[in-house]
């Protein structure tokens, strides 16, 4: 059964555009990404000026945390598996039809999992910040078809019209009304905007926008990716727990200043994201064509870039935090820059675990990547207890790098392994045309 989402039959896909380099790519993903967390940033910024005190950009914090652990799971990894169908395997309508259904069942495990963890008067931010999740990983598979169709200026104009759009609807409803709840809908009705006004047209460009799943291919799905999405909610409940935790011991204000502190520097993972997803498609075609030294370059590349952002955002923050930090939150926050350099040190951590983790999905390793991914949840544990007790807000940092510390450090013993075995022979393809030169050019 198959529903369109466009209301139009096939006369209406339109001549597929012309591709665009990998460097025009990475341009656009990076300016558009980059719009978007500024202004995922400044809607923290936004409650923490707007309120009295902290417990709004507490609670926001908490349900962007607890959203995103169930989020990650209604994304099931197929975000990565998406791009990286080079064989076109599947098609958009099954990858759409797929999302909802995974979204649907992780909102009742997010709000079953809320109800046991989160105070009651928090359950129905949580849920709303959901649903507005849920929209913008409806627009993801969307631009999932736009990389692979290498126009990833159509991904990076929907971030700026996402992050502007939020941003200014959040502004205007709390502004005039204090009420957090009211200002996430506000967003919702945003984001919905720009996924039926901008993303759906420009990906009626290359195909058809439809639902379409049936019950073989969704269990085919739920098997092959199984354990990366086990794998993704381990990674993103490593931050959650000691969060969580510090929730508890120290109170919604504690929580509420470190994400404050914190927001900066998490321009290092998104950075990372930004050099790295644009390579996704090129990874996988170098290693199963057998180009082990491309494949080997672009890695040495990118790893050179992740360290390379690391660096200056360090270096930036170390001499202007405490200033950016006080005109943005006020002088209260001051005090509390010192969270600055450990949060630094567990993004740059973080950073890494995604992206060994999502190479290895490329490469169809994924019981590597939930080896590698679930050693740092199990590892986070006991470093929660202990750093949180000891370093108090700055313990969320320590405990969360050195967990995603030994999950890299087990993420590159697989990659390594793999690497030196190189495609079996029924994974090898023969070297395919393409518009660019595979990654050459990419960093």
């Amino acid at each position: 059964m198959s529903k369109s989402l466009t209301g139009n039959g096939p006369s209406q896909v339109r001549e597929r555009p012309e591709q665009l380099s990998v460097k025009a790519n990475m341009l656009w993903n990076s300016i558009g990404s980059m719009t978007y967390l500024a202004c995922q940033w400044f809607t923290t910024i936004v409650v923490v000026r707007l309120s009295s005190g902290y417990d709004d950009a507490g609670l926001l914090s908490l349900a962007m945390s607890v959203a995103g652990i169930f989020g990650t799971f209604a994304n099931y990894k197929m975000g990565t598996y998406q791009v990286s169908d080079i064989q076109r395997e599947n098609t958009l309508a099954e990858y759409m039809g797929f999302r909802c259904l995974t979204l649907a069942g992780s909102f009742a495990a997010c709000m079953v999992y809320a109800w046991l963890t989160c105070a009651t008067y928090a359950l129905i931010t949580v849920a709303l910040f959901y649903v507005f999740k849920a929209v913008g990983l409806l627009i993801d598979i969307l631009h999932g078809e736009d990389q692979i169709n290498r126009r990833m200026d159509y991904i990076g104009k929907s971030f700026m019209l996402q992050g502007v759009s939020t941003l200014a609807a959040f502004a205007i409803v709390y502004g005039v009304t204090q009420n957090l709840n009211l200002a996430i809908v506000a967003m919702l009705v945003a984001v919905l905007m720009v996924l039926v006004l901008f993303d759906i047209p420009h990906c009626r460009r290359f195909t058809r926008v439809t639902i379409s799943l049936s019950a073989k291919k969704a269990l085919f799905f739920l098997r092959t990716s199984l354990p990366a999405v086990v794998a993704s909610v381990a990674a993103s409940a490593i931050f959650t727990i000691p969060k969580q935790y510090l929730a508890l011991v120290s109170g919604d204000a504690a929580l509420g200043i470190y994400a404050s502190v914190a927001a900066p520097a998490l321009v290092i993972q998104m950075g990372a994201q930004y050099l790295y997803v644009p390579l996704l498609d090129i990874f996988p075609r170098l290693f199963f064509e057998g180009d082990s030294k491309g494949f080997l370059t672009l890695l040495a590349k990118t790893v050179l870039g992740i360290i390379g952002v690391t660096v200056a955002c360090a270096i930036v923050l170390e001499f202007i935090g405490g200033w950016a930090l006080g005109l943005l939150f006020g002088e209260s926050i001051v005090p509390y820059v010192y969270l600055l350099q450990p949060i630094i040190v567990s993004t740059a951590a973080t950073a890494f675990l995604w992206f060994f983790g999502d190479l290895l999905i490329t490469l169809r390793h994924f019981w590597a990547n939930f080896a590698g991914n679930v050693t740092a949840f199990l590892a986070v544990i006991p470093l929660t207890f202990v750093c949180v007790n000891v370093w108090d807000m700055n313990g969320v940092s320590f405990a969360g790098a050195g967990a995603c510390l030994l999950g890299v450090l087990m993420l590159l013993v697989f990659l390594v392994h793999v690497v030196r075995r190189g495609p079996g022979p029924l994974e090898r393809r023969e070297p395919t045309l393409v518009d660019d030169k595979s990654g050459e050019d990419a960093l």
